[in-house]
């Protein structure tokens, strides 16, 4: 993924060459990946960013293998992934998750899943 200056950075007075080539160094291994980021842009000038964790969405059509998720949510199934599947992405999105275990992590996954139209096969029912 490469960092395009615009507008609305620009506006805040953050040198946007400087700001690019960061951002681009800092995700250099994270191509084609969506990376959302935090910048905290300070009076003098200067910034902070910090990256977060790919979008789960993004994660699931990459893990499925899709474009999209289903049109209708609840009534059409798009793909079938594993839970093997929902713990990877889970182990990765962790650290921006509100979830204290991995399975709670996994739950949150499997929702977003659901909601695309992706089915879960092998998940461990809740108790």
């Amino acid at each position: 993924m490469q960092a395009k200056p615009g507008a609305e950075l620009a506006s805040l007075g953050i040198n946007m060459p400087q700001f690019t080539q960061q951002f681009n160094d800092a995700t250099k291994d994270r191509a084609g990946e969506v990376v959302p980021v935090v910048i905290t842009a300070y009076d003098d000038k200067s910034f902070d960013f910090l990256l977060k964790t790919t979008p789960a969405a993004f994660l699931l059509k990459k893990a499925a293998g899709i474009q999209k998720g289903a049109k209708k949510t609840g009534s059409e199934t798009v793909a079938t992934i594993s839970a093997d599947e929902i713990r990877k992405i889970a182990e990765y999105k962790m650290p921006d998750l509100n979830a204290i275990t991995i399975e709670a992590a996994m739950r949150i996954i499997e929702g977003t899943a659901k909601n695309m139209g992706i089915k879960v096969e092998g998940m461990p029912e809740v108790k």
